[in-house]
């Protein structure tokens, strides 16, 4: 978003993404962790703001390219998400609502990670990114070492660690060496937070889990929406892996009490 220089100070823990004069970046002496080759695509025209987060964050082992306009974005992204693992996006863009940009994305079948970023204030708005399609949002101003950290625990759910046992349910196989779900053979285009609900339900299956719960194991956040939140990611899955998620087999609400994984199988 288009304005005045955007106020960063790494070692004093200032945010990014505040209005203000553009200060000197010092030396950071927090001890750097291991490079992670991981790529972000971030769709913001605050070229201030991308000049910061590159410098601070691919010392840090996440790369980041920038796009200034949701045409531009949506060009590098094209029919695969490019080489990218993770999606950086504004939601105030010159050309493109960013939430119109998340729901374009998705359409596409993109699965990598999207994590808004939002001076708004409105937690409808937080909500329905989260309705569309994104996995995580952070506020502006924002601290870059909370960036960082969200970016990493979507990378992390969007690429389990090795060393899981897939699980096959019917028609529906898991896997978390992969990070993916399959449905008849065919792959499903699940969200990092969607592939990591279903995880925890489906590694518990049988078992009741509260919404809190649910929130809680795969840090979705929005704790004033929270029961809106996991209903809506609940009720996107079901539309990819139930033969009919008006009946579903697998998801299965528990009133007043949360959902729990079925492993029923013998679908036609």
């Amino acid at each position: 978003m288009r304005g005045a220089s955007t106020q960063v100070r790494v070692r004093a823990s200032a945010p990014v993404g505040a209005r203000g004069p553009r200060p000197a970046c010092g030396v950071d002496s927090t001890p750097l962790e291991a490079p992670l080759p991981d790529h972000a695509l971030l769709i913001d025209d605050d070229r201030v703001l991308g000049d910061q987060l590159r410098r601070w964050l691919e010392p840090r082992g996440l790369l980041v390219e920038q796009r200034p306009t949701a045409a531009a974005g949506l060009a590098a992204l094209g029919a695969d998400g490019g080489p990218y693992d993770l999606l950086l996006l504004d939601l105030s863009l010159p050309d493109m609502d960013g939430l119109d940009l998340c729901r374009a994305a998705r359409a596409r079948g993109l699965s990598l990670p999207i994590l808004m970023l939002t001076a708004r204030g409105d937690t409808e708005d937080r909500v329905l990114g989260l309705e569309l399609g994104a996995d995580d949002y952070l506020p502006k101003p924002f601290d870059p070492r909370e960036l960082l950290a969200r970016a990493r625990a979507l990378l992390r759910r969007a690429r389990p660690a090795p060393g899981g046992r897939a699980l096959r349910f019917g028609a529906l196989r898991l896997d978390p060496d992969a990070g993916t779900a399959h449905r008849d053979g065919a792959l499903l285009p699940l969200t990092a937070h969607q592939h990591a609900i279903l995880w925890a339900l489906a590694s518990r299956a049988g078992r009741v889990l509260s919404r809190a719960q649910i929130a809680e194991l795969v840090d979705l956040g929005l704790e004033d929406a929270l029961d809106r939140a996991v209903d809506v990611q609940i009720s996107r899955i079901r539309a990819l892996i139930e033969a009919d998620p008006r009946q579903p087999r697998h998801l299965l609400t528990v009133r007043g009490v949360g959902y729990r994984f079925s492993p029923a199988d013998g679908e036609g």
